[in-house]
């Protein structure tokens, strides 16, 4: 009989690259995955995978202490009622009903922390909210066994807060299938016919002080098209933006896609932004999946001074770092890309052995580890 694992994550569950994952791993385990999720207006569909099913709960909150409370709770009776041989926590805001239970019915608990939780900037001005976390953090996390997150800086946060090292597994994507995509069609069916080169700024969590507004003002003196695709915080203010800065000719704003026809999109691109700024610890620490997704793509990448970024496209000399966040600096280093040539075939280049080393296939091995270590608990 198959092992049974619910892996449980507060979004919606079609677009977290990382869960897909995770949960694609665990089918290849032997495993029957059951991913829990939250269904929102206008979600798309959950992807089809063989050994894998979803179930999103429709909740009457959608943002707030209602939600979290309505989503733990919905969570708590659904894992009490369903049987699993192993509970995958992602996030804390999933953390605490996967903890009771596992405890409850001891059964292995893998903890995955995509992010410095307690330092995202919707907690930096809401006291009350990061207290209550805070709280549950410091009750479960050293009282956890297998801990899983997406970079050393933020390993090493819990490691001296909590004495507990996770196993840093990276956001790294499969390896790219979409190498001989129709340029034509793509851009036709996404309105960049017109632009013979295109930077691309994607992301679900296109948030503030993420870059976007910066990057359409830079468009002012960049010759070229730009490419905002996915959803956030700021997403309903770009379009202002364009007319504003005049640049609306200029600029692409589009919500999100699908994973797969994301991929397409992005390979027929120029190059690739990532523009998070260092003003808050969550960001300071972030490793952005489109980061990778821009490498397996084959385009290079401009990206704003970040450790772990700032690591990544050095270490494989894939791009450029920016000495500030500012649209000066922006519009530069995208005029500088599009001018020199050799500069930019040299960073294509390198983009493509950088991908054979930052792949799902190999990243994979880490996970599958943490898992094996699980089963042999409790």
């Amino acid at each position: 009989m198959s092992k049974r694992v619910i892996i449980s994550v507060i979004n919606n569950l079609a677009t977290d690259q990382r869960v897909k994952r995770t949960a694609m791993t665990f089918v290849e385990l032997g495993y029957e995955v059951t991913l829990v999720g939250r269904q929102l207006p206008g979600s798309l569909p959950v992807y089809n995978f063989p050994g894998i099913a979803a179930v999103r709960f429709k909740l009457w909150a959608q943002k707030g202490a209602l939600f979290y409370a309505f989503y733990n709770i919905r969570l708590l009776i659904y894992l009490l009622f369903n049987k699993a041989d192993l509970l995958y926590a992602n996030d804390l805001d999933t953390l605490l009903p996967n903890f009771l239970l596992s405890k409850m019915k001891r059964i292995p608990l893998i903890y995955d922390s995509h992010e410095y939780f307690t330092g995202v900037p919707e907690l930096e001005h809401n006291r009350f909210a990061k207290s209550v976390w805070l709280r549950i953090e410091r009750f479960v996390f050293p009282r956890l066994k297998h801990v899983i997150t997406v970079n050393n800086s933020i390993a090493e946060i819990y490691f001296r807060l909590y004495n507990r090292k996770p196993e840093v597994v990276r956001n790294v994507p499969l390896t790219n299938k979409h190498k001989n995509v129709n340029v034509e069609e793509v851009k036709s069916k996404y309105g960049l016919e017109h632009f013979e080169n295109i930077f691309i700024l994607q992301g679900s969590g296109i948030n503030i002080h993420r870059g976007a507004e910066e990057a359409v003002e830079a468009m002012q003196t960049v010759d070229a098209g730009l490419l905002i695709i996915g959803g956030g915080d700021v997403f309903s203010e770009l379009p202002g933006l364009t007319e504003r800065f005049h640049v609306k000719h200029k600029v692409i704003i589009h919500p999100k896609v699908s994973q797969d026809e994301l991929k397409k999109i992005t390979s027929v691109c120029f190059a690739g932004l990532s523009l998070d700024k260092d003003n808050n610890i969550n960001y300071r620490l972030s490793l952005p999946n489109k980061l990778f997704d821009y490498i397996h793509a084959g385009i290079p990448v401009i990206v704003s001074r970040l450790a772990e970024v700032e690591a990544i496209v050095e270490d494989y000399d894939v791009g450029i770092v920016l000495s500030s966040n500012n649209t000066k600096a922006i519009a530069s280093a995208m005029v500088g890309l599009l001018e020199d040539e050799p500069l930019y075939k040299k960073l294509r280049l390198n983009c493509v052995g950088a991908a054979e080393e930052l792949c799902w296939e190999k990243e994979k091995e880490k996970l599958i580890s943490v898992i094996s270590s699980a089963e042999k608990t409790e």
